[in-house]
């Protein structure tokens, strides 16, 4: 009985409260209604949930949510994107010293120096550079190079049909006696002693290693010549280089004619360009070991083509984008410019081959620049007909169109890249981007968690040193054919009638420049150590249909190549 009479007053005082509670529960769903009404829309914080990243955005879709919104403008800069800070007080200076004796004075007429380059046309380029100094620290006379006309490119072409010969050795008479073939010995063909040196080999390597045969047989040839001689020597044959590289090597006057057309065209369709040199090839993407995120059909893909290069170790693809040795993709290689303050506007002129994705791969760069132009966008099958059936000629003419750009822009640092970096800093410094894809690397892999704003201001940050600037790098480091310090001389008259010029328009760096440029000097001597330690001949064929090597050449004299796909 007391049981049921605590059970109805328990009912009893529920009864009561049930009123009460649906009062405030409506109170409280009224007040939530008013809420989200008046609140205002999500701001850019809240955009960052989604995935998506939107180019060339506007005012009129900043209510689209996106993570990551690209503008399609450049932005205002503190400084001129089209050209160097402090150009006007460097100029490039290669003339000989007065201590530099004349060819006649040190030639010996027993001793005769034949070479055989190897790879691209970059990589020939500098076996040309450095075969003309070889030959002047053996006193020797130098014959016609011969360029390699066997493997990756397949290319028949000889020095002649790609430069200009009477020139190359007119301008380079003073310097080295050059002849276009080896004389006849007894009535025969002189077969000369066939011999390598190693990569980076200096002047006294030179003179223990290929002088005594040199004078023993009188005519040496040096194969797979490229990269056979050091970075670091004394200043009138760095000169030397330098005259060869800037001045005696001119290409051929068909291959000048149509270059300058595809520049001129550029330039009709708008006064400043930018040439970009992409290298993002299956190929190259597969030696390098690394990896874009296309899933299971990419590792596929790039393996199988790995599988070609019978001893190629395999890579950590996440450890090589950590060090900075992928090269940036095509979406990268966009944002990275938009950052630096290059608008939707501006005109590229791409150099590349065929690219891994194709159409899908350009896109991204397509939509933030979509005046997008090639030499077969811009000439003719017709014009290009006596170029077309030969690589090294249309590299001639990408070539010309990147070293006469407002600014080069490169995605690597290959051959090609380390040259025209070089030639551009000689040619008063003309803006060459190349990325600090060790800086990057995180930036690019974080960017849907930041806003447009902290990307483009640390992307500007990371990019200081890497703008071709005048001392950006220190003398005698890197590659001297992408730093020719010893070739760069500067106008200290200007500079003191300058007077009290700002420190940094004088070239002088901050400390976070210099810490960069450590970095970069560190990785470019790690990189030359093991190029010194593992040369790459010895890690077999490359049996690919693209890269049929002749199979009787032995393990001892297969092409570098990993200095082939890098041009």
């Amino acid at each position: 009985m007391a049981f049921q009479r605590r059970r109805y007053n328990y009912y009893n005082r529920l009864r009561r409260l049930l009123p009460l509670i649906c009062a405030v529960s409506g109170a409280l769903l009224i007040l939530f209604a008013l809420l989200s009404i008046l609140s205002p829309p999500p701001d850019d914080s809240d955009r960052r949930i989604s995935k998506h990243i939107h180019y060339g955005a506007n005012d009129e879709k900043k209510n689209i949510p996106v993570v990551f919104t690209v503008p399609r403008g450049g932005g205002k800069l503190d400084r001129d994107i089209w050209r160097s800070w402090n150009a006007e007080f460097f100029h490039g200076c290669c003339n000989a010293s007065t201590k530099f004796p004349n060819a006649k004075a040190i030639t010996r007429n027993d001793r005769y120096l034949a070479i055989a380059t190897s790879g691209g046309l970059n990589q020939q380029r500098t076996g040309i550079v450095d075969a003309v100094v070889a030959a002047r620290i053996l006193n020797a006379t130098l014959v016609i190079p011969k360029l390699d006309q066997k493997s990756y490119w397949k290319d028949a072409s000889d020095f002649s049909n790609i430069f200009d010969v009477d020139w190359f050795m007119s301008f380079l008479s003073k310097d080295v006696k050059i002849i276009e073939k080896l004389p006849q010995k007894g009535g025969q063909t002189w077969s000369p002693r066939r011999m390598r040196v190693p990569r980076k080999c200096n002047e006294k390597c030179y003179i223990n290693r290929v002088l005594p045969v040199l004078q023993k047989r009188h005519a040496v040839e040096l194969n797979r010549f490229d990269y056979r001689l050091s970075n670091k020597l004394r200043d009138d044959l760095q000169k030397l280089r330098c005259r060869v590289n800037y001045h005696a090597l001119k290409f051929t006057d068909p291959i000048l004619e149509m270059g300058n057309e595809l520049v001129r065209r550029m330039r009709k369709k708008s006064k400043h360009f930018i040439a970009l040199h992409l290298r993002f090839e299956p190929d190259m993407l597969a030696f390098s070991g690394c990896y874009y995120g296309g899933g299971e059909k990419e590792k596929k893909e790039l393996g199988t083509i790995r599988r070609r290069w019978k001893t190629l170790h395999v890579n950590n693809p996440e450890k090589q984008r950590r060090q900075g040795r992928c090269p940036l993709t095509p979406e990268e290689v966009g944002l990275m410019l938009r950052a630096l303050g290059y608008g939707s506007d501006i005109h590229i002129y791409v150099a590349s081959g065929e690219v891994y994705g194709g159409e899908k791969s350009l896109a991204p760069l397509k939509a933030l620049f979509p005046h997008f132009y090639s030499k077969d966008t811009i000439a003719t099958k017709m014009e290009l007909k006596p170029f077309s059936s030969y690589s090294s000629r249309m590299a001639a003419l990408d070539f010309l169109v990147c070293d006469e750009s407002d600014v080069f822009v490169t995605n690597n640092n290959g051959n090609m890249a380390r040259i025209l970096a070089g030639r551009r800093r000689y040619f008063g410094h003309k803006p060459t981007i190349r990325p600090n894809a060790k800086k990057l690397y995180k930036l690019f892999m974080s960017k849907e968690n930041t806003t447009w704003e902290e990307f483009a201001s640390r992307v500007r940050t990371f990019q200081r040193g890497f703008m071709g600037e005048p001392k950006e790098v220190r003398a005698g480091r890197g590659e001297f054919h992408e730093n020719p310090a010893a070739c760069i001389c500067e106008d200290t008259d200007a500079k003191a009638k300058a007077g009290k010029m700002d420190s940094r328009k004088l070239g002088k760096k901050n400390k976070k420049d210099d810490e960069q440029n450590e970095d970069e000097d560190a990785e470019s001597s790690e990189t030359d150590y093991e190029e010194d330690q593992t040369d790459l001949q010895d890690r077999g064929l490359y049996n690919g249909t693209r890269l049929d090597y002749d199979d009787a050449l032995s393990v001892s004299e297969e092409p570098e190549l990993e200095e082939m796909l890098s041009d």
